[in-house]
């Protein structure tokens, strides 16, 4: 059910700039934008009015990698609870990475990730398809049978995809469906101590000078440049398109900015943790700050703000990754990798590169909304408020400050780095697909 809506008096920013407008809604689309002098008041009969004075009002934003873990990993997360956590974040599209029990390996998975997403209805659901069978690394999975189900990324997220014959037989036939390839690039055999078999010591953090003083074992910033510059030398073999996840390094961008002079077709997304953190932040042994690929440097930073700046990185996406408490609050190397990140994404873009002139509203705008649409071929979405576009939309008070309160947030977990941090930037009303889904902290339609 959608609904009939009036956003009067915001900032609307889409791709073609920034003007104050009136968005009317109506029927799931945007049913007019007027110009700040004009007056619709007389058509506004029936209309349920939002005040976006002083607001940003902008295209939903799209995150490209969350992990909802259902099917399997419902104690930390649910299709439900993450999609809210979507909604109050500002986000109305979510790419789903296939790591779930069991995989997001056959169409049947994919369509119970499409039907719980659509029964939820806080926001559409976009299911990612393993490159893999079980994510093994050893066989291709249905990659045809999945894209007919609706599958645009294909990910075996989690699990770097070791062997490059595999990577380039599905970088082919992803080709041949218009498809995108995503690989978690971190070499196993760097990233532990002794080649990566099970069960070894490995890596839990940047390795480095703050590796060498917490005395803990660190994954390399080579594991992820050598897996990187061969992807992308198997993209440009084939012709297709790649996707690289969660640049970390330095070393990333650079071999990123190479391969797009000389052409390849690659994007690239960076998350507001590696954006904003450092590997200093592990010094409290807190496992809140263990993540893969880890945090790095302040000169890896640098390079991501750089690359994101110049357009070398496309993209802003969470990896929002639920875990349990129980299994993360275990000792710093025992706890798992990962860290929520749908519900402070934009308000940490907004408070750590736009306030302090890192990046402009604008371009962070466009790497957390239609950027990432356009890479997942969501060409309906593609960043314009116009007549007859679908109404997903989020509402912005870009002065509100607020603390990070993991507890009081819609994800299933807690396992924010922000947690307690002070941030700009909040989020008002999100509509998704027509539907007013969130309004100042409530979810109006739970309430009708």
């Amino acid at each position: 059910m959608t609904d009939r809506l009036w956003i009067r008096g915001g900032q609307v920013l889409d791709r073609s700039g920034l003007r104050v407008a009136d968005v009317f809604v109506a029927a799931g689309v945007i049913e007019r934008v007027s110009s700040g002098d004009q007056s619709f008041e007389d058509v506004a009969t029936g209309y349920k009015e939002l005040d976006a004075s002083g607001c940003l009002v902008s295209p939903g934003l799209v995150d490209m990698h969350v992990h909802l873990r259902e099917p399997g990993g419902e104690r930390a997360e649910t299709i439900r609870s993450g999609c809210r956590a979507a909604a109050a974040g500002g986000f109305t599209t979510v790419c789903a990475m296939a790591n779930t029990s069991p995989v997001a390996d056959t169409p049947a998975v994919i369509r119970l990730v499409q039907r719980e997403a659509e029964l939820a209805g806080y926001c559409r659901v976009v299911p990612a398809g393993a490159v893999s069978i079980g994510l093994a690394g050893e066989r291709l999975s249905p990659m045809a049978e999945l894209s007919a189900a609706g599958v645009r990324l294909f990910s075996d997220d989690g699990r770097c995809l070791q062997n490059a014959e595999l990577m380039r037989r599905a970088l082919e036939y992803a080709g041949q469906l218009d498809c995108l390839v995503s690989n978690h690039a971190e070499d196993a055999n760097l990233v532990c101590a002794h080649g990566g078999s099970a069960g070894e010591r490995e890596g839990v953090m940047n390795e480095g000078a703050e590796s060498a003083r917490l005395g803990l074992p660190g994954r390399p910033w080579a594991a992820e440049a050598v897996i990187v510059e061969r992807d992308l030398a198997l993209a440009e073999m084939t012709g297709a398109r790649i996707h690289v996840p969660h640049v970390s390094t330095a070393a990333a961008v650079e071999a990123i900015a190479a391969a797009k002079e000389k052409g390849v077709r690659v994007t690239a997304e960076v998350t507001p943790h590696h954006l904003t953190l450092t590997d200093a932040a592990c010094g409290t042994y807190d496992p809140a700050f263990r993540v893969n690929p880890p945090l790095r440097t302040a000169n890896d930073v640098e390079a991501l703000r750089s690359g994101l700046r110049d357009g070398v990185i496309d993209a802003i996406a969470t990896d929002h990754a639920p875990h349990a408490e129980e299994e993360k609050e275990r000792a710093f190397e025992d706890a798992p990798p990962g860290m929520i990140g749908l519900e402070t994404a934009l308000s940490v873009v907004l408070t750590e590169l736009v306030g302090p002139g890192h990046l402009s509203l604008e371009n962070a705008i466009a790497a957390l909304s239609w950027n990432p649409a356009g890479i997942l071929r969501l060409d309906m979405l593609t960043g314009s408020i116009e007549v007859g576009v679908p109404a997903d939309l989020v509402v912005v008070d870009l002065e509100a400050e607020w603390v990070a309160d993991p507890s009081a947030m819609q994800s299933l977990s807690q396992n924010s780095p922000f947690a307690g941090k002070r941030l700009k930037g909040q989020v008002r009303h999100t509509v998704s697909q027509g539907a007013l889904v969130y309004s100042d902290g409530a979810f109006p339609r739970e309430i009708a």
